[in-house]
């Protein structure tokens, strides 16, 4: 490809790779040429690449992997586990305009729950408040979640619209509380009759779970969450280091006591 005069060079570079994904030249999932390699192709800098290479994820056609490279990517958003978002953040940069459908908000007595009361560590509570939800995006179903929220948090969410912000924005902006870090708990489910209906699947349709604790200041628990994704809607990634020093037998590595937590219940 010879580079034309009078457009941007990151411009040109970024229009024919995507003319090499739409084309099916370059396939979903397969990797695209390194930094260095479209670097020499077109002779330009890395910084041009990078930036082609920047429209590229921002329009979703690309997921990029830290230390691996760039890949093409299919039609569902994909998100990372690097950073704590709520799901107005989780659709950023897709395209998609997330919103909520609020199904119930109220008090639920949890006293034979020794999940919940365990997860918001009120084992002397028997009531939380309760949030049902359809997550969406561009008013389609993405994703189904059931929140439990301490007393003392839940009702600082009365009044306000959560079909069109998040508990996280409430609590950050309104309360100053700030949200430090969550633990998850990933797993695979089926769309039983109640969730196929408010994600608009059929009834068994394989669903991606995720179990989440979201803390504050002290690690103080602000909710447990149960969320139920549409796998064609969107995909999780990870990047992971290899611990330098091994657990010793019996021990564990941090990580795995919420998943023990949950196993437990």
């Amino acid at each position: 490809m010879d580079l034309k005069d009078g457009i941007p060079l990151h411009k040109q570079i970024s229009d024919w790779l995507k003319q090499e994904i739409n084309s099916g030249s370059l396939e979903v999932n397969e990797k695209l040429p390194s930094e260095n390699d479209l670097s020499e192709k077109f002779d330009v800098s890395r910084v041009t690449v990078r930036r082609a290479l920047q429209t590229l994820e921002n329009d979703q056609l690309i997921y990029r992997c830290q230390g691996l490279g760039s890949f093409v990517s299919d039609h569902r958003t994909h998100q990372s586990f690097s950073f704590l978002n709520d799901f107005t953040e989780e659709l950023a940069g897709s395209g998609l305009k997330p919103s909520s459908r609020l199904i119930s908000f109220g008090h639920e007595n949890i006293k034979d729950r020794k999940d919940i009361l365990s997860y918001l560590d009120i084992r002397n509570k028997e009531v939380a408040v309760r949030i049902e939800r359809v997550r969406l995006g561009n008013g389609e179903p993405i994703a189904y979640d059931i929140t439990w929220m301490p007393v003392f948090y839940g009702q600082l969410m009365e009044g306000f619209d959560l079909e069109s912000t998040t508990i996280f924005e409430i609590l950050e902006k309104e309360y100053e509380i700030p949200i430090e870090k969550g633990c998850y708990r990933i797993e695979s489910t089926v769309a039983r009759e109640k969730l196929a209906e408010h994600l608009q699947v059929d009834e068994n349709t394989p669903l991606l779970q995720i179990n989440r604790i979201t803390y504050t200041i002290g690690d103080k628990p602000v909710y447990f969450q149960k969320r139920f994704y549409r796998n064609d809607k969107i995909v999780f990634e990870i990047m992971t280091n290899r611990p330098k020093s091994r657990p010793k037998e019996g021990e564990s590595h941090p990580i795995s006591q919420f998943t023990a937590h949950i196993n437990n219940s």
